[in-house]
C-alpha cells in the first residue's frame, strides 16, 4: 500500500501508513493573532479525520485548541509533557473532563506508543517549546518518528543539534521545516540551507519541506517576500547539492505524495 504524505500547509500534515492516519500540528484557521493565511485554502474537513494527532510543541501555531476542537470526539492526541498545565484551553478538550473530548497523552523524548499497527516514538528537538509569550519553560519541543511500512520523521520545529541522527534514528521520509511565518527566523529553526544539512545527517530516502509559504504577518506582504515564497524551492536546490541521493517532494497545499519507500 505504501505511505502517503499530504501537506495541508504550515506544519500540518497527514501521514497515512498501513491504513492508519496520523495528523501533525493541526492549524485550521485563516487568521491567527497577527498572522493570516496568505497562500492556500484552509484545510477541508477531510484533513480533520485522523486516528491520532501529534503536537510537537506548545507555540500557538502548533498547538491550537480551536483547531483541535474540530477533531472527532475520542481522537487520540499526543502532546509534550506539561501541556495540560501550560495551556488551560487544552483541559476543556480532555475526554476525562469532557465526554466529547480527546484522549490526551503527554510524552517526553524517548517515549513510545502504539497507534493501531503503527509505533510512534517521541524524539528531541532543539527549540523553545514553552507556551509563549508567558509562562515558565515547562514543556519540551519534540519531533516524532512514525514507524509502519515506512519510518517517517516529523521534525516539528527544530534547529540542528549534535547527535541529531542518533536521536532520530534511521528514517525513510523526513518532514522538515524550511522556513517560518515572518521575515526573520528566530534561533533554533531550520531554514532551507540548514534543513538540507539535516538531510546529510539523517540520510532519509525522501524528504518533504514544510513550515513555509502559508502564514505571514498582516501588513507585511511586501517585506522580504522571498522569505515567504522561496524556502521550498531553495530547499530543493540545496538538497540537490548537499544530499543528491534524497528524493525531495515539493508539495502544494493539499497535495499528496507516495514517496515509494519501505522499511
Amino acid at each position: 500500500m505504501g505511505t502517503v504524505i499530504t501537506w495541508w500547509g504550515h506544519a500540518t500534515c497527514t501521514v497515512e501508513d498501513s491504513g492508519v492516519r496520523v495528523l501533525t500540528d493541526p492549524l485550521f484557521v485563516r487568521r491567527l493573532a497577527h498572522l493570516r493565511r496568505r497562500l492556500g485554502p484552509v484545510p477541508p474537513p477531510e484533513a480533520t479525520v485522523a486516528d491520532a494527532v501529534l503536537v510537537s510543541h506548545l507555540h500557538s501555531d502548533h498547538l491550537h485548541p480551536r483547531s483541535l476542537s474540530r477533531l472527532r470526539p475520542g481522537t487520540r492526541l499526543i502532546v509534550p509533557r506539561g501541556a495540560d498545565r501550560s495551556v488551560p484551553a487544552l483541559r476543556r478538550l480532555d475526554a476525562r473532563r469532557n465526554p466529547a473530548g480527546l484522549r490526551i497523552t503527554e510524552v517526553d523524548a524517548g517515549d513510545e506508543m502504539e497507534i493501531g499497527t503503527l509505533r510512534v516514538r517521541a524524539v528531541p528537538a532543539r527549540h523553545d517549546g514553552r507556551r509563549l509569550p508567558v509562562g515558565p519553560h515547562r514543556s519540551p519541543a519534540l519531533g516524532y518518528v512514525i514507524s509502519g511500512e515506512s519510518r517517517t520523521y516529523f521534525a516539528g520545529d527544530t534547529g540542528l543539534f549534535d547527535g541529531m541522527a542518533d536521536a532520530v534514528g534511521p528514517v525513510d521520509v523526513a518532514l522538515l521545516p524550511v522556513g517560518g511565518w515572518g521575515p526573520h527566523l528566530g534561533p533554533d529553526h531550520l531554514d532551507a540551507g540548514r534543513a538540507a544539512q539535516a538531510l546529510t545527517q539523517l540520510a532519509p530516502r525522501a524528504a518533504v519541506p514544510v513550515h513555509f509559504g502559508t502564514y505571514w504577518p498582516i501588513g507585511l506582504d511586501g517585506v522580504r517576500p522571498h522569505e515567504f515564497y522561496a524556502p521550498g524551492d531553495e530547499f530543493v536546490r540545496q538538497a540537490a547539492r548537499l544530499a543528491p541521493g534524497v528524493a525531495v517532494h515539493l508539495l502544494r497545499h493539499g497535495e499528496s505524495v507516495r514517496p515509494g519507500v519501505g522499511v
